[in-house]
């Protein structure tokens, strides 16, 4: 079984600032084979955050998309994981100043530093939460922006659903995460989907 999933305060304003960069999809244009996380920037204070590098059709695109918010890839300070499947993780490289954070560790150069990420801030308005389902080692990442609560999670692959994840590895848990999840998001962004409102969509 996944451990449980912890409750936090989550603020429902604060200072993030979140921006969309691409927009994930799995299967496109009738090929099956071409799949894509969703890859978030939350910019809050001094951490500039890449969420979920992975998979894109085009690196300079998605390099495109960061530049044209004002970053930079040696800006960014830190990169997380929200699960270790490649096509959320492959273009890590492309930010060479960041802190790697995963579920359980924080990786820099060949420091790996351990620790729990289920309520660890990377931001004054910015922290990492365990939400297993998807995987039993799943984060989420959540922002406090002046406009809402924001959630950058594989909970869901997209608005549409599936309301079952077919690969994911509890069920149970999954169903409590998401509980969890829509107890404080205004938006969410998910693994492969563009953002959308859960309120909206209930």
């Amino acid at each position: 079984m996944s451990d449980p999933v912890t409750v936090h305060e989550i603020p429902a304003a604060g200072s993030a600032e979140v921006f969309v960069l691409h927009n994930g999809y799995v299967g496109l244009d009738g090929d099956d084979e071409r799949v894509s996380g969703t890859v978030t920037l939350i910019v809050d204070a001094g951490s500039v955050i890449i969420v979920d590098p992975g998979m894109v059709a085009s690196r300079e695109a998605l390099l495109a998309a960061l530049e044209s918010r004002d970053q930079r890839p040696a800006d960014v300070t830190d990169v997380v994981f929200s699960h270790h499947h490649p096509d959320h993780t492959v273009n890590a490289a492309l930010f060479p100043a960041a802190r790697i954070h995963d579920h359980w560790a924080i990786y820099q150069g060949d420091r790996w530093v351990a620790r729990d990420a289920d309520g660890a801030m990377l931001g004054p308005s910015t922290r990492l939460l365990r939400t297993p389902g998807h995987t039993a080692e799943d984060i989420s990442t959540v922002a406090s922006t002046p406009d809402g609560v924001y959630v950058c999670t594989h909970a869901w692959w997209s608005a549409a659903g599936p309301v079952e994840d077919p690969l994911g590895t509890d069920q149970a848990a999954l169903a409590a995460s998401r509980d969890l999840l829509l107890s404080f998001a205004d938006v969410i962004i998910p693994g492969h989907g563009a953002p959308f409102q859960p309120r909206k969509c209930a």
